[in-house]
Order: C-alpha cells, then sequence, then structure tokens
C-alpha cells in the first residue's frame, strides 16, 4: 500500500529499470540519446507510456481492494480487462503525479462491463486520460481470429511472418522482469509477486509493455530513424485476458505480434496482439503514434 503522504516521483533510475525490464530502446527514454532527437521539446529523458498505465492499474487496484468490488470480477464472469487512454502531455523525472480513479460504475447487458474514468496529473498537468473496464467479452478487436497464421512457436524472431503484414517479435516472460517493471513503475512489486509466499501474479500491463520494444523492432527491420523522425503516443486500447494472464509463469513464451494498418490524419495506427502456446491470444491492442513534428506543427 503507498503511503499517500509520499509524493509519487519518476527519476531516471526508474525510467531505466523499467526500459530494460522491457527492452525498450526509444531514444526518447535514453539518459544520453534523447538530446539526439530532432526538435525534442521535452528537455530530458521522458517516462514510458506503459510505467504511466501500470501505476494507473495498479491504483484501480488498490480501489477495487478498498470498495470490495474484486468479488464483482468474479460474480459477473468479468475475464477481459481493457484499457483505454489518451496521451495529453509527456511525463519527466522529478514531476509530482497524482493518479485519480472515479468512482466504478457496473454496467450490465449483453457484455456487463465495470468501469472507471481514470487520470494521471504531473505536477497538475493532465498527462493520462481515459477508462479501466472489466468486460465478459473483448472491448476490442474482439472478433480477430490468428489461427491461420500457424504455429507461431516455429516462426523465425523479429521478422515477417511469410505471405503476411504481420512482425513477430518473441519475448520470455520472466519474474525478474515483472518486478522490476514494477519498481520502475511506483508500484509496490510484493503486492504481485512474492516467491516465498508462493505468490506470481503478472500485472496487466507488463506483457502489453513488452509492445514497446516489438514496435521498435519493426521500425529498425524498416529503416527508421528514430532520431530525426521521432514518433509519440497518442492513444492505447488494449484488451488483456485475464484468465491467460493468471496462468502465465517465467520463463513462458510469448509471441508479439504488430501490424502497420493505414494512417489517418497524420497517425500511425497499429493492431498488436499478444500470443502464448500456438494461438491463444493473451491480449489484442490497437496503439496509435504521430510524428512529434505533427505535433510540433
Amino acid at each position: 500500500m503507498p503511503d499517500p503522504e509520499t509524493p509519487l516521483t519518476f527519476h531516471q533510475i526508474h525510467i531505466e529499470v523499467a526500459r530494460n525490464a522491457t527492452d525498450d530502446f526509444n531514444p526518447f527514454h535514453d539518459k544520453n540519446k534523447w538530446q539526439h532527437i530532432k526538435h525534442n521539446p521535452f528537455g530530458g529523458a521522458i517516462v514510458l507510456g506503459f510505467q504511466l498505465k501500470a501505476l494507473v492499474e495498479y491504483h484501480t487496484r488498490l480501489h477495487r481492494e478498498e470498495n470490495d468490488e474484486l468479488q464483482l470480477l468474479d460474480e459477473h464472469h468479468l475475464r477481459f480487462s481493457n484499457y483505454q487512454f489518451t496521451f495529453a502531455n509527456a511525463v519527466k523525472c522529478g514531476q509530482e503525479i497524482s493518479v485519480d480513479i472515479k468512482n466504478s460504475h457496473l454496467r450490465e447487458g449483453d457484455n456487463t462491463t465495470l468501469s472507471n474514468r481514470v487520470s494521471l496529473r504531473a505536477d497538475g498537468k493532465l498527462a493520462l486520460l481515459g477508462f479501466k473496464r472489466e468486460s465478459q467479452k473483448p472491448l476490442f478487436l474482439p472478433d480477430v481470429d490468428i489461427s491461420g497464421l500457424g504455429d507461431l512457436r516455429r516462426a523465425a524472431d523479429r521478422d515477417y511472418l511469410p505471405d503476411t503484414k504481420f512482425f513477430l517479435t518473441r519475448k520470455f516472460m520472466t519474474n525478474s522482469n515483472a518486478k522490476n517493471f514494477l519498481s520502475g513503475s511506483l508500484v509496490e512489486q510484493a503486492d504481485y509477486i512474492d516467491e516465498l509466499e508462493d505468490r506470481v501474479e503478472y500485472p496487466e500491463i507488463f506483457p502489453c509493455a513488452l509492445l514497446s520494444c516489438a514496435l521498435l523492432e519493426r521500425g529498425v527491420r524498416e529503416g527508421h530513424d528514430f532520431e530525426r523522425n521521432p514518433m509519440v503516443y497518442t492513444s492505447h486500447k488494449i484488451c488483456i485476458d485475464r484468465h491467460l494472464l493468471a496462468k502465465l509463469r517465467s520463463n513462458d513464451v510469448l509471441n508479439l505480434l504488430v501490424q502497420r494498418v493505414e494512417p489517418f490524419d497524420g497517425e500511425h495506427h497499429y493492431h498488436c496482439y499478444g500470443v502464448v502456446g500456438k494461438h491463444s491470444l493473451l491480449f489484442r491492442a490497437l496503439i496509435s503514434l504521430i510524428p512529434l513534428e505533427a505535433i510540433l506543427g
């Protein structure tokens, strides 16, 4: 349980720990290379977007515990956890962070949901805004079928699947990386993983955070120049299968698929999937980015 009297503040060591735990090599987060980014307005390394979402996940979890809402997940068979966020501003080292979780709303129907409006501010300025929703069925990319892609366990790593537009990056789940990611995200790691108490519960955002590396590796394959043509997140829509997540253990293989879809209004959109086993969907995501110069312009 975080101390309400202690301000939440990211420092460079938190960024280093989180980016190392997720293989993120974006120069925006590098303590040296941020200076090489063309027209970088931030004046230093910035916090990973997935770090911010992990912090929101944690505070939503605390909200559920404090309001006796965890049992609702089982009572209403809310198997999927959904995040819908818009990025309003970057978060920098030394800023005071506040997370606001609005009261939960249970909406029963064909796809019952338990939802909260959430926001994160840095030095009082809005940085992240959106919703955290639990649902019976996926809220994003609900009809996707990847069974026709074959056994991803046999596919080449960091390469396109033959005759498709899917780029594949293969990662391995580890307790150490998950704990480091939590600590880097200002989250108490023992609330999720404590080997002495035989508790291993990966946070929902951790496997999704590995998408940043997959997107970067795809960019490297395409010859993208991350310093001369930097990209920033504009929005994330992510749906995670909580039942599959609960079964994950250290050294389990996670295959990450990234597919570029048609741009709109200058944004770059990607359909992304996290696959465990032969073709079980751990998560599905719609990730949107925009060139930094478009924002500055």
